[in-house]
């Protein structure tokens, strides 16, 4: 493996690093970037101080909520078996960071630091993992040579190779290359990627796993605890939950559902519900002359025949789409589709825009028959009608949803033996 590529990418970040620090304060998401490490390894220390010796540290760092959301089946099944795992988890997105800083596994939740060579050796230094697990994406190459020159084992798992992908550019190629080279196992989620890893890039050491987001959605749907004072509300109708959508899809969504003739109840969940958005998003319902209520001021009055329930508050998404009929998942017009399997594993059928070429799980729901991807209101107004008015077609269509999900499950089992090799050369060897 050659790792010159490598070795000058050390010597370039720390002025890459340097450069991007004084302009951040005319960028505002690299100034966030900047603020929030500000005390990032004197806090860290506080908390790796007063952690309990254990015989295994394993460290997962997840890009953001997303990438996560994969890892922690992964984490349950191994906290199970072993509570005695001291677990750190790091995070590149603030989004992430704040989402999940309080998770009850973890002995440490933190932001990764910028990648410098000098960050790394603080950070290791600080946590002392035996293992790293490294969820899809997010390489950041003096972290990873910190690691593995500390003899840490590193594990890609949900590793995808999508056909665009700057991975195969030819001036990045051998670049990424010897990144991968880095990771004792390489798990993807299919043979297609697996065959990519080992023929192109020469990673003898990946298998197919399948994405552990299926383990997950799966366990989080036996639990829809949180949604049952809605679902006396919506009993006996037909529901539309529109999860996770922007602007560009409510410019798309509203109009074909305000065209129904057999109109469906509608649940509208933002992506976004800060007050900016919340105020933006109320006054185009205004506008509409739709009436609605935030679900911070339901009440008794609330009817879901004449008004929308908008969820103005975080947390909801995911159980929502079990008092569901039919859901639409919003992102699709803009970069990428967000999950379309919570709503899936309920066995409804999922609507979703064209952009989904990074959610090979998407394109595989649509392909099973279990989703319609739409491209403009005409479209989505005829699949709505479809489903809303022929029940056998919503249901075969939920029913090749939810198969789709079954038939996925699994990737957490062959991840976690992974992961527990490793665990027994340390703890017994």
């Amino acid at each position: 493996m050659n790792r010159s590529t490598l070795s000058f990418y050390t010597l370039l970040s720390p002025l890459l690093v340097s450069t991007a620090k004084r302009f951040s304060t005319l960028h505002p998401k690299l100034r966030t970037f900047f603020s929030v490490r500000r005390e990032l390894f004197e806090e860290l220390k506080k908390q790796t101080d007063t952690i309990t010796p254990s015989s295994f540290r394993l460290w997962v760092h997840a890009a953001s909520v997303g990438e996560f959301e994969q890892a922690r089946p992964i984490i349950a099944a191994l906290k199970e078996r072993h509570p005695e795992i001291t677990l750190f988890v790091s995070f590149l997105s603030d989004s992430g960071y704040n989402a999940r800083k309080n998770f009850h596994d973890a002995a440490a939740v933190f932001y990764l630091p910028a990648d410098t060579p000098d960050n790394a050796s603080k950070l290791l230094s600080l946590i002392k993992p035996d293992l790293l697990l490294l969820m899809r994406y997010d390489f950041w190459p003096n972290h990873l040579l910190e690691a593995k020159n500390r003899g840490v084992k590193l594990i890609l798992a949900a590793a995808v190779l999508q056909k665009e992908s700057p991975y195969f550019k030819p001036i990045l190629k051998g670049f990424y290359e010897s990144i991968f080279h880095l990771f004792d196992r390489i798990f993807t989620v299919s043979e297609e990627d697996t065959t990519a890893f080992r023929t192109i890039f020469n990673c003898k050491q990946t298998e197919t796993a399948g994405d552990p987001r299926f383990d997950q959605v799966f366990l989080r749907s036996q639990n829809c605890g949180k949604v049952a004072h809605l679902k006396p509300l919506f009993e006996n109708r037909t529901v539309l939950v529109a999860g996770s959508v922007w602007d560009k899809d409510e410019q798309v969504l509203l109009p074909a559902w305000l065209e129904l003739e057999k109109r469906a109840s509608l649940v509208l969940v933002p992506h976004e519900v800060n007050p900016e958005n919340m105020k933006r998003l109320y006054n185009d319902l205004q506008q509409r002359s739709l009436d609605f209520m935030p679900i911070s001021a339901l009440n008794a009055t609330f009817n879901p025949e004449k008004q929308i329930l908008v969820i103005d508050q975080t947390g909801y998404l995911a159980e929502l789409y079990s008092i569901a009929s039919i859901a639409y998942v919003g992102g699709g017009f803009g970069i990428n589709v967000h999950n379309t399997l919570e709503p899936a594993v309920h066995g409804i059928p999922v609507l979703f825009g064209p952009h989904c070429h990074n959610s090979p799980e998407a394109e595989g729901l649509a392909a099973a028959g279990g989703a319609v991807i739409i491209h403009d209101q005409k479209e989505l107004g005829t699949a709505l009608k479809e489903f809303t008015t022929d029940t056998a077609t919503r249901k075969k269509s939920g029913l090749n949803a939810t198969s789709f999900v079954h038939r996925s499950i699994g990737a957490t089992a062959a991840i976690t033996a992974s992961i527990e090799h490793y665990y027994e050369e340390k703890t017994t060897g």
